[in-house]
């Protein structure tokens, strides 16, 4: 029988602390992947807690280790977040936030994905002080994911501390449900070379955007073509940006590039994404256009570089797995009322985790993905709360 009255009674001893340390973390801005600031204040919460292993892996993560039993599961948070964008169309300070009458936290990274570390931390300690980490080796695992999901995991796993978890907790935005899954997704770019001249003598040129433009527009309709799935949905496709190279606003440019985001779901490889968008150039143009997949080699802010392919593949665990079907139990076990399984629209961490490694994954968290990445980023303070139940809870049902 599992203690879930004692796990309970802890939470809420510990409400308040909960409550203040996610407020604290989001105060600290964490963008383009600069963790440290923010991962020193996580860290000191680990120490104060108790885990046994607190630190900074290569990449410039961290770590929180309880117990060296057979069994890993780690339990990801990513602490990094995106920009703010224009400050004037915030009616608060994006970090400090603001609390509404319904207790919703607005701030940047509340959900997105701050709001997870809180409950996973003290969720933490708290089952390790009710035995419910007996026989496990537990990670808090605060990364960067923003721009290359699943680039942390991948080395946790091969470089630092170089082991392969039995189970993953991935705490990105679930609205409190267990979800296991989401589309893969490919960064792509399109690039076109021209013939740069002045602009008063366009006619010596030739323009590269010109020779983008029925590509785009390709893309622009290629969406019903593109594959499905009954769980994980319709892929999708979509210009993102395009940039340049020119010597001034008064010249033709002598190279274009658009950048795509394709998302992929089951039965779509990435040499079928490339190819899809490879037929929409024009005959006359293939010689002068190109189309490949991004390559992620940025240093982190230790200066830490992993390379890899910017290919994420899709993932869905079955809903009979025994994480899935534990992630279920202790949601019952908490009292959540009974919700069927989901799956993310967007891209998280399980994308190494489960798509690459093949490693049981499940998601849990409190927040709506739909606010990630906007100025109503937020998540309920008592899911937040309520979550660390969850965290607890789950080693002990899953053994």
């Amino acid at each position: 029988m599992l203690p879930v009255a004692f796990v309970q009674d802890k939470v809420a001893a510990h409400r308040e602390s909960i409550i203040r340390f996610l407020r604290e973390i989001c105060a600290i801005p964490s963008m383009d992947s600069q963790i440290g600031p923010v991962g020193e204040r996580v860290q000191a919460e680990l120490r104060a807690l108790g885990f046994d292993e607190v630190r900074f892996d290569k990449m410039g993560n961290t770590i929180g280790r309880i117990g060296d039993g057979p069994k890993t599961i780690v339990f990801d948070s990513h602490i990094d977040t995106v920009g703010i964008g224009n400050p004037d169309e915030w009616g608060w300070d994006p970090f400090e936030g603001r609390v509404d009458a319904d207790g919703r936290f607005f701030a940047r990274g509340a959900c997105d994905e701050k709001g997870s570390t809180p409950g996973m931390i003290y969720g933490l300690a708290i089952a390790r002080d009710l035995g419910l980490l007996d026989g496990f080796t537990a990670y808090y695992f605060g990364n960067m994911e923003e721009w290359c999901d699943g680039i942390a995991p991948n080395t946790f796993v091969e470089v630092d501390p170089g082991l392969r978890p039995d189970y993953v907790v991935i705490g990105e935005p679930t609205k409190m449900q267990v979800y296991r899954g989401h589309k893969g997704r490919v960064e792509l770019q399109v690039v076109a070379r021209g013939r740069s001249c002045h602009a008063a003598s366009n006619h010596l040129g030739d323009n590269p955007i010109y020779k983008l433009l029925p590509v785009i527009a390709g893309i622009r309709d290629l969406e019903p073509q593109l594959g499905d799935d009954p769980f994980l949905g319709h892929g999708k496709i979509t210009v993102s940006d395009l940039h340049v190279n020119t010597p001034s606003i008064n010249a033709v440019p002598d190279e274009a590039r658009i950048f795509v985001d394709r998302r992929l779901t089951f039965g779509e490889t990435v040499e079928g994404a490339i190819r899809q968008v490879e037929v929409l150039i024009p005959p006359d143009d293939r010689e002068a256009i190109r189309v490949e997949m991004l390559f992620y080699d940025d240093p982190s802010y230790t200066g830490f570089v992993y390379e890899v392919d910017k290919y994420f593949p899709a993932w869905a665990l079955p809903e009979d797995a025994p994480i899935v079907r534990a992630g279920i139990e202790t949601r019952g076990l908490i009292g959540l009322p009974p919700a069927p399984t989901g799956k993310w629209n967007f891209s998280t961490n399980g994308t190494y985790w489960a798509g690459k490694a093949g490693i049981p994954s499940i998601g849990f968290g409190p927040g709506e993905e739909e606010t990630a990445h906007t100025v109503n980023d937020s998540v309920l303070l008592a899911d937040v709360v309520k979550a660390a139940e969850f965290y607890a809870l789950l080693p002990g049902v899953v053994v």
